[in-house]
């Protein structure tokens, strides 16, 4: 006799990832045949715009919704007249900071060498960009390291091929070279909520825009100030997407380095010279621990900015948003939660029954 056991919400959940999975791999092997596939990871600051930015890119006319974890899409592009497209992988991470671990998901051994950064940023909460830029920063870091560390038994040349793809990207004779600590990817920089930061102290936005400037110079990035609100800037934003997805051209015909105007630099075109010192006065250098330029920053930055300790929120039970409904998993949930109300009754009835016999046995 062969025994069929009862499926399990979980097993329906896994069934209904199978079979999306199965969809999206027999898409992706039918469209990139042939074509480039690259790997966007969009990282930032909580509620800052990474899902507005994602979606305006795909050119879809969706309501932004909150990302709960971390969230994947994917864009095709045709190949001029060739049939073939390019297919971008695009990983959302979401909770700001506190789920950095899930960051190992879109970095692995499979993506480190098509595989480039997004970091977002919102400029009108300065009291949290240091502390998110560095968090995030740092566990993509400590990501990509461990995946060298793997990848090197195979390719033991993989390390000098990133690290020479990272100065390409600087210039390999620029004149910071020395000082510089490139990031191992490709990577930009977006600066959200310019329609709010520009209403900021005048002092402040400097120091804000020459810090941000600092800091991709440092790791090689590209730097953009965008807006969701500002079509002219989102359009920015998108651009600098695409360059990252299908190596599309960015139409900056001239950097903007000025704090009263929207930032717009690509990698490689700034330097220490033009963005200058960090405002930290003799007396305070003499008494920090800073070693390093970008110690020297982050001292003179969180001096005027000090950073809150933003907490690690556990998200709104996704169960209960519609945007996540699936009916086979949620006709199985709703049938348990029938059975185990059922079961708590008939508990609660037992329970009394037995109480009540215990009080008739002390009667008698």
């Amino acid at each position: 006799m062969i025994l069929h056991r009862e499926k399990s919400i979980w097993d329906v959940a896994v069934n209904e990832c199978m079979q999306r999975e199965k969809a999206k791999d027999d898409a992706d092997k039918e469209s990139s045949l042939e074509g480039a596939e690259s790997n966007v990871l969009i990282m930032g600051s909580k509620d800052a715009g990474k899902t507005s930015l994602i979606l305006r890119f795909l050119e879809k006319e969706e309501k932004p919704k909150a990302t709960i974890a971390l969230e994947y899409t994917f864009g095709r592009k045709a190949k001029g007249h060739n049939m073939n497209k390019d297919i971008v992988h695009i990983w959302e991470l979401g909770g700001g900071t506190s789920l950095s671990q899930l960051i190992e998901v879109p970095i692995s051994k499979s993506t480190l060498l098509n595989c480039s950064i997004i970091l977002v940023l919102d400029l009108s909460e300065p009291n949290k960009l240091w502390y998110t830029a560095e968090t995030l920063l740092k566990a993509a870091q400590d990501r990509v390291e461990a995946v060298i560390r793997k990848a090197s038994a195979q390719n033991p040349k993989i390390y000098e091929e990133i690290k020479s793809r990272a100065w390409k990207r600087i210039g390999e004779q620029h004149p910071d070279r020395d000082v510089l600590d490139p990031f191992p990817l490709p990577m930009v920089i977006l600066g959200m909520k310019y329609d709010l930061f520009q209403n900021l102290e005048s002092e402040k936005r400097k120091l804000i825009a020459r810090t941000l400037r600092f800091l991709a110079h440092n790791y090689g990035a590209s730097l953009q100030f965008c807006s969701s609100k500002m079509e002219n800037l989102m359009s920015k934003g998108k651009q600098q997407l695409g360059h990252l997805a299908f190596g599309t051209s960015v139409s900056i015909k001239q950097g903007v380095q000025d704090h009263n105007k929207p930032i717009s630099i690509t990698a490689g075109s700034d330097g220490m010279d033009v963005i200058g010192l960090p405002p930290v006065k003799g007396d305070d250098i003499g008494r920090g621990n800073a070693r390093t330029p970008l110690e020297l920053w982050k001292q003179a930055f969180t001096a005027v900015f000090p950073q809150e300790a933003v907490e690690k929120e556990m998200a709104a039970d996704p169960s209960k948003d519609p945007q996540y409904r699936e009916s086979a998993v949620d006709n199985v949930r709703a049938q348990k939660d029938k059975e185990l109300e059922k079961y708590k009754k008939k508990l609660e009835r037992k329970a009394k029954t037995n109480q009540l016999a215990g009080q008739m046995g002390d009667v008698s």
